[in-house]
């Protein structure tokens, strides 16, 4: 190439070209891939703060707050590291919210089985079902959205928690059964960034 008269290298010339930039991740991909915190507030077990980034969301937690030793039945959310798998709406409710997450449509017949000595503890039902279960189609609308967790999943363990979801909260923030809820406004917005990628570690590590 002549520029000005002269024989210029293309070699050197590209170079002193900076190469362009790359479009930085957004908000919603740096947590998809990253570890969400939750964590009690001082004093206040039942009650909670997720924070995702420098977004910072209130929770309520199960009414015998974080526990390490979860049980069947006793209400503590359990402390570890968890990874969402699906998310479940109730289409009637409102639209399908945008996530990364695998969605389903919750139907009247979904159930989640809680008896611990049935071979399908922790896992969804179809009802009518003989086995203690939790019903998904619920008139309360805490299960509007339903983000399930693989908590006690693989492997399963008899009596060592089912149903541990992230849900609706109830007004005022009453505690859960050992469920993490949120406002709805909060819980469609981290939705929008979550994939099965995302980590949420649940009290101390």
């Amino acid at each position: 190439m002549i520029v000005n008269g002269k024989r210029v290298n293309k070699k050197a010339l590209r170079q002193e070209i900076p190469p362009k930039s790359t479009p930085k991740s957004t908000a919603k991909h740096k947590i998809a891939r990253s570890r969400l915190r939750v964590a009690a507030r001082v004093g206040m077990p039942t009650r909670g703060w997720l924070f995702a980034g420098t977004q910072v969301f209130p929770v309520a937690l199960g009414r015998a707050g974080i526990r390490h030793d979860k049980r069947e039945g006793d209400g503590a959310t359990p402390a570890g590291l968890w990874h969402p798998r699906e998310l479940r709406y109730r289409a009637d409710h409102g639209p399908r919210p945008a996530t990364l997450l695998p969605v389903r449509r919750t139907r009247p017949e979904d159930g989640w089985c809680d008896e611990p000595m049935d071979g399908r503890y922790n896992r969804a039902v179809r009802l009518p079902l003989k086995a203690s279960h939790e019903e998904m189609w619920r008139d309360d609308g805490l299960y509007d959205l339903v983000i399930v967790l693989d908590h006690n999943a693989r492997p399963r363990r008899a009596r060592r928690g089912s149903a541990v979801f992230l849900h609706l909260a109830r007004p005022g923030f009453e505690p859960t059964a050992g469920c993490i809820a949120f406002r709805r406004a909060d819980l469609r917005r981290l939705l929008k960034a979550l994939s099965p990628r995302t980590a949420i570690v649940v009290g101390q590590p």
